[in-house]
């Protein structure tokens, strides 16, 4: 009787489909064990070059960190040998530079001195100033012209002025010659001087000035010889700080101030020769 024998070392199952499966797996596995090979062999490399990195990163911060506290400890070491040396020398003191500054580092300390000076001026511009300016009354006080200009007068009338009830006059003598008479009653003031834009009594002469002087006539109280006081309209006149004065009866009379004047008095202004004589109708 024959024996059946079977080998040990084929598994169950035989034939052609055996080998093919068995090739099939022995592919698949091959092809998997390669991927998985090849991913971590990737995942290695990226490892390596973030480590390569994050190791450079780290060496230029401790540079950067080792120059920064070098700079510091050798600063720290120059001040402590600083405060030593002044320590053990109290009485030296620090010499002036020998770095020369610069021309506007020198001209910027010589403004920084100068604006701290005090000013020569004994007022204080910063605090405010409630004097009058005048300028309310220049455009009070000023005559505007055709031509556009406009001339701001010297002289302003004051709350007693009066128009006069006895007619004034004004003799001109030149000499012993009369060459004219100015009648003066028909208004309170007469401005006297060279500027015919705004003079009431034009002088000619280059001694006066375009605004010389005034005529005015004030309302003053005045007493009788029974004590009774009474209102009485007088003529006066006053310089208004020319440059040659004016004379009444041959006397220089003060500026900016009121003079009375009386019947015949003789007036003169500047260094002008012709002579004005006060006198009114009811001179006998």
């Amino acid at each position: 009787m024959a024996r059946t024998s079977v080998s040990p070392d084929r598994p169950h199952g035989s034939g052609s489909r055996y080998r093919d499966r068995y090739d099939g797996r022995g592919g698949y596995d091959s092809r998997r064990r390669r991927d998985e090979r090849g991913s971590t062999r990737d995942e290695d490399r990226r490892r390596t070059n973030y480590d390569r990195d994050s190791y450079s990163r780290r060496d230029g911060d401790d540079q950067r960190g080792g120059r920064h506290r070098s700079q510091r400890d050798r600063s720290s070491d120059r001040d402590r040998d600083r405060h030593r040396e002044r320590d053990s020398n109290p009485d030296a003191r620090p010499g002036p530079s020998r770095r020369s500054a610069s021309p506007h580092a020198r001209n910027s300390k010589d403004r920084s001195r100068s604006a701290s000076k005090p000013e020569d001026s004994p007022e204080d511009k910063a605090k405010p100033n409630f004097n009058p300016s005048g300028l309310l009354a220049a455009a009070t006080k000023s005559v505007k012209h055709a031509d556009g200009t406009s001339t701001v007068l010297k002289y302003h009338e004051p709350p007693e002025a009066r128009k006069p009830t006895v007619g004034w006059r004004l003799y001109v003598f030149k000499g012993k010659e009369q060459v004219d008479v100015l009648h003066i009653h028909r208004q309170s003031a007469y401005l006297i001087g060279r500027d015919r834009a705004v003079a009431d009594l034009a002088i000619e002469h280059p001694s006066c000035s375009k605004q010389h002087a005034v005529i005015q006539f004030r309302q003053v109280h005045e007493k009788n010889e029974f004590g009774d006081v009474k209102n009485v309209v007088k003529p006066f006149i006053i310089d208004l700080e020319s440059t040659n004065g004016t004379h009444v009866n041959d006397e220089q009379i003060p500026e900016s101030r009121y003079y009375e004047m009386k019947l015949g008095d003789v007036i003169k202004f500047g260094e002008s020769q012709r002579e004005y004589v006060l006198l009114h109708d009811e001179a006998t």
